[in-house]
């Protein structure tokens, strides 16, 4: 499978959530490999080979936070020990996985590097925003710690870090420290695990509903919003014939409906760029109602990324100079 097929950000790669988690299973109960002591698994090598098992599919039960790196690159040699030192602090809680920019150009290309070192996290198969270049260590530890919170509001069970209980024992305020936000607050909302139960069953309706139950409480509630449009878009990919959508598609350059099918079939295999531009395409060829048909779709389109994502800052800028 090509890198950029890959379903980074969630969308049809959820809809087998349940196959993925036994194939994570099986992996997990295969003998380790010999070399490196056991506290240096927290630490992994991803090529574009093992990307899919070793990050997407891994990411369903724990966190993944990567760290592009390459040889030449002199800020890289700062960051990555302090990475390493915290992800064996962190005892299994995440893990990280390295990426050679350099021996792995095409996952580079499909995660859309521009400079490095990059940081960022995947978290049940869905990219979290990360950061560029080397930070303090402070500053590391706190995003860290935004990662593992959104973990939880995703349903995600987190492992105790190694000495967790020795240092509750002993009063130490081990979150506090390590600047995990969000820890002495309420409980998270039902809806984040009745739709994670739903997807791993297959159900999308059931999926879909918890997040619309969330949302009619929290109509704001980023993890509900962007979850609501990956199941939406796994409902409309899934009925169509692909195949029959490009060919439709490329035969009918005026039909919006047909135009979206395909951007929606891009997006949802990793095609992000592509998809954008198809839909910003028919805004600037249409007026009237298929103009704003286009323009609607795209903008539901952006929902599934986070709102600081690159080509969503770049696709909106096009648009509104495409409107305005």
């Amino acid at each position: 499978m090509q890198p950029r097929d890959f379903s980074l950000y969630g969308a049809v790669d959820l809809g087998a959530r349940q196959a993925a988690a036994q194939r994570k299973q099986q992996a997990a109960q295969s003998p380790s490999q010999p070399g490196p002591p056991a506290g240096h698994a927290l630490v992994i090598d991803v090529t574009e080979e093992t990307f899919n098992t070793d990050v997407v599919e891994r990411s369903r039960t724990t966190p993944v936070i990567m760290d592009l790196w390459a040889e030449w690159c002199g800020p890289c040699k700062q960051l990555s020990p302090v990475l390493e030192k915290l992800a064996a602090e962190a005892g299994g809680q995440w893990i990280l996985a390295k990426v050679d920019v350099d021996a792995n150009p095409q996952l580079s290309a499909a995660l859309q590097v521009q400079s490095i070192p990059m940081v960022v996290a995947v978290i049940g198969g869905q990219l979290v925003d990360g950061f560029l270049g080397a930070m303090p260590e402070g500053q590391v530890r706190q995003w860290i710690g935004q990662v593992l919170a959104a973990a939880e509001k995703m349903g995600m069970q987190l492992s105790a870090p190694a000495g967790a209980a020795e240092d509750e024992q002993d009063g130490a305020q081990t979150d506090a420290d390590a600047g995990f936000p969000g820890d002495a607050g309420p409980e998270l909302p039902v809806a984040y695990a009745d739709a994670r139960a739903a997807m791993e069953r297959g159900d999308l309706d059931g999926a879909a509903q918890a997040f619309e139950q969330e949302l009619a409480v929290n109509p704001a509630d980023p993890v509900a919003k962007t979850g609501l449009a990956q199941v939406n878009l796994i409902r409309r990919v899934s009925s169509y014939d692909q195949a029959k959508a490009r060919r439709d598609a490329a035969e009918h350059p005026a039909d919006v409906e047909a135009q979206a099918r395909v951007a929606d079939i891009d997006i949802a295999t990793g095609r992000i760029e592509e998809a954008f531009n198809r839909l910003l395409g028919v805004v600037r060829r249409t007026s009237g109602e298929e103009r704003d048909q286009a323009r609607v779709h795209l903008v539901g389109l952006f929902e599934l990324l986070p709102p600081n994502d690159p080509q969503v800052k770049k696709a909106r800028s096009a648009l509104s100079s495409l409107l305005f």
